[in-house]
């Protein structure tokens, strides 16, 4: 079933990734070399932090009981019997598997947390003291670790042992009440955007912890719950509530503080609009050859067009339905005012500059080859790309507990 998932025929020719590029044996950042991960996680957002750690040179050993990462089974669609969610957020790590149930897989598990500088894990705070795998247990191994916690509410409070997805976060956010149309009921985002955000949190958070240990020597505990990172993601909508009383509700994104920020359609297809200052405001009724209308006193400040936002919309839209959505975006980009397409995933993914600057690219290892989706990140005019492929289940795990003091004469 090479390049194709488990329940269509498309020829492994015809799949997408054939048309990126290829990197084979490629380079990390190397601000953290040297340094090792122990990461006890699955699904998304613990994966996600510790594949960042390795994009920038962290050895990330990924500790997996004997199924596997959950996210190994979350398909399809498979590529060579993987899913392509679990190849999405686990380049360049280690596979290791131990039960930590039995006696020799809790002393290897010690062993190897005793080994690193982070230690990664989102099991809620109870499960964690449960397994002897809390802050304080791995600190006794360890003094100067890293310790970095990704749960669904946090280590502490009511919440703190209840079960969370990203979808549960997405929830108790409020993001998902004021995302859709108005008629719509409340709407997940369309991306796992809860565990992005915690786990890109984890990481920052770890990075800064890693320096300050740098100087003093000393370990962290760091605590990230979805809900918070999710929440935090709401700033600019719940501070209005917080100082004005100002609650949000659905509007299929029509209700920017901005007065002219939203989609219109176009003679064929959509496209999006942000008309987000004076001048951008009366560059774009310059370029839609109507300048009067820019120089309206009732319209003269942003907020004196959010009154008469309606008005306004209705007069923009007619005007954008009497061209193609590619002519207004080459007008409105010699006039310099913000516009854009609303690409499908397939577009993205075909964008050539996106291409260009190295976002998407596929990672051949011997006979393997799997898409990837880069960092985003350059640093001294380089991207960073993947050293090693997402790694099948437990294929390093001789390489890795051989090395170990408990395990080094059964292997």
């Amino acid at each position: 079933m090479t390049g194709q998932t488990a329940d269509t025929d498309i020829r492994d020719d015809a799949l997408p990734y054939h048309d990126l590029p290829v990197v084979r044996g490629g380079q990390t950042f190397g601000m953290l070399d040297g340094l090792r991960v122990v990461d006890v996680t699955t699904s998304v957002a613990g994966p996600y932090a510790t594949m960042l750690l390795s994009d920038f040179g962290a050895e990330v050993i990924k500790v997996e009981r004997p199924h596997g990462d959950d996210a190994r089974a979350w398909g399809p669609p498979w590529l060579d019997q993987q899913a392509l969610w679990f190849t999405a957020v686990n380049r360049n790590k280690k596979s290791v598997v131990i039960d930590a149930r039995t006696p020799e897989g809790k002393a290897a598990m010690l062993d190897l947390i005793a080994s690193a500088d982070v230690f990664v894990t989102n099991q809620p705070p109870s499960v964690q003291r449960k397994l002897g795998m809390d802050y304080a247990s791995i600190k006794a191994l360890r003094e100067d670790i890293v310790f970095v916690s990704i749960t669904g509410f946090g280590l502490e409070g009511a919440r703190a042992d209840l079960t969370c997805y990203d979808l549960i976060a997405e929830g108790y956010s409020g993001v998902m009440d004021i995302t859709g149309a108005a008629d719509s009921g409340p709407q997940k985002i369309g991306t796992p955007a809860a565990d992005m955000l915690a786990g890109q949190d984890a990481a920052m958070a770890a990075m800064a912890a890693l320096f300050e240990r740098h100087k003093t020597g000393k370990g962290h505990l760091i605590d990230v719950s979805l809900v918070e990172s999710m929440t935090r993601f709401l700033a600019c909508r719940i501070s209005p509530y917080l100082g004005a009383g100002e609650v949000p509700a659905r509007t299929g994104g029509t209700d920017s503080v901005i007065a002219i920020y939203q989609p219109f359609d176009t003679a064929d297809l959509p496209m999006n609009l942000g008309l987000g200052n004076d001048g951008i405001w009366a560059r774009f009724w310059d370029a839609v050859g109507d300048p009067d209308y820019a120089a309206r006193p009732e319209f003269a400040t942003n907020a004196d067009r959010r009154k008469c936002r309606p008005e306004i919309v209705a007069r923009i839209q007619e005007i954008l339905l009497t061209r193609t959505r590619d002519e207004w975006l080459s007008l409105m980009a010699k006039a310099r005012v913000p516009a854009g397409p609303i690409n499908r995933v397939d577009e993205v993914a075909g964008d050539k500059p996106l291409q260009d600057r190295g976002l998407f690219y596929t990672y051949a290892e011997d006979d393997r080859m799997v898409p990837q989706i880069g960092l985003g990140i350059r640093i001294n005019d380089q991207v960073a790309t993947a050293r090693s492929a997402p790694p099948l289940l437990g294929a390093h795990t001789a390489e890795v507990l051989s090395g170990l003091p408990s395990t080094k004469d059964q292997l």
